[in-house]
């Protein structure tokens, strides 16, 4: 535990270590500010003490930019980023994530449900492939919404919309590019293929939404980015999504196995009577349907409340990567 002398020349504490790296973080303190360690005899300067050299490194090395980049400047954005080891925290992320929810609980909730009832028109026939042409374009602006508020900037629940208004066309090409060709991966070229793309592609459109990247260019950047942190960014979205991931693989396995054994059971007595009844064979494969529609309704609803905790995670690696996290090493 430490004791502060703040710049106000008042003391603060007894405060943890990590409250003491939050108000380096902040700008509250520097390395000239006097400190006292529990059970130190003697008050110096924060400086001295090695716990804290990375966070006074960290606040003191200049910040990658936070906005639009200008015209021109994307490969010395990209140089910048690779002259750094990446750093990513995969408990820190899930641990930032869950306080951003907390201290922003009504925009945050109410922007996933916006978004998540949007993509609900997934399944509705005809619509759903409308909404997959727009799909980057909408997620653009969750996005937009969480980095706002991790880098501390005003957001409101219609910046689910401002991709509308903000780089359309390259985020609509950056979603629709990405999921034909990881699909590509997915069914043509094998299944791994597909997975390292979905992962690798994960920054693509934020990319898009908060430097005004190309959309090639930022999906291009995403995957260099992300292959040196592969496994991590991998693992990261598996523990942001297990929610989801543990619904639908329930939902899916119980109640799609049930329904299809006992679908088919009837579908075989109806075709191997002397006069199959057409018309109960038409309920029964409709009843199918009904059964799949609603176990995917049910999949969308945990995907909305697993969103608010997902997104930010992966923003919040998106930040340590490419934003205002992005310092140099110890």
């Amino acid at each position: 535990m430490y004791k502060i002398i703040g710049g106000d020349q008042k003391q603060y504490g007894p405060v943890s270590t990590d409250e003491v790296r939050a108000w380096i973080a902040e700008g509250r303190l520097s390395a000239q500010s006097l400190a006292w360690a529990e059970g130190d005899a003697d008050w110096k300067p924060l400086g001295a003490f090695p716990e804290f050299a990375d966070a006074l490194r960290a606040k003191a090395a200049p910040q990658f930019p936070q906005a639009a980049l200008p015209p021109g400047m994307a490969p010395a954005f990209e140089a910048q980023i690779f002259a750094l080891p990446p750093q990513l925290r995969i408990g820190r992320c899930l641990e930032r994530s869950w306080a951003l929810w907390k201290s922003n609980f009504a925009l945050i909730s109410l922007g996933c449900l916006v978004y998540g009832l949007i993509g609900l028109c997934q399944l509705i026939p005809g619509v759903g492939f409308i909404y997959w042409i727009f799909s980057g374009v909408f997620e653009g602006g969750l996005y937009l919404i969480f980095i706002r508020r991790i880098r501390g900037q005003p957001a409101a629940v219609s910046d689910v919309f401002a991709g509308f208004s903000v780089a359309f066309v390259q985020l609509l090409l950056a979603g629709v590019v990405s999921g034909v060709l990881g699909a590509i991966g997915v069914f043509c070229c094998c299944v791994l293929p597909g997975i390292y793309l979905l992962i690798a592609w994960t920054f693509g459109v934020p990319l898009v939404i908060d430097k005004k990247l190309e959309f090639w260019s930022a999906l291009e950047l995403s995957r260099k980015v992300v292959t040196r942190v592969w496994f991590e960014i991998f693992g990261l979205t598996l523990l942001a999504y297990l929610p989801l991931l543990i619904g639908a693989a329930l939902l899916y396995t119980l109640g799609g196995a049930s329904s299809s054994l006992a679908t088919t059971s009837a579908i075989q007595d109806i075709l191997s009577s002397s006069h199959p009844d057409m018309g109960q064979l038409m309920k029964l494969l409709w009843s199918a349907v009904g059964a799949n529609l609603l176990i995917n309704f049910i999949v969308r609803i945990i995907l909305i409340l697993n969103l608010p905790f997902a997104k930010g995670a992966l923003m919040y690696a998106y930040e340590d990567l490419f934003g205002t996290g992005r310092a140099p090493s110890p």
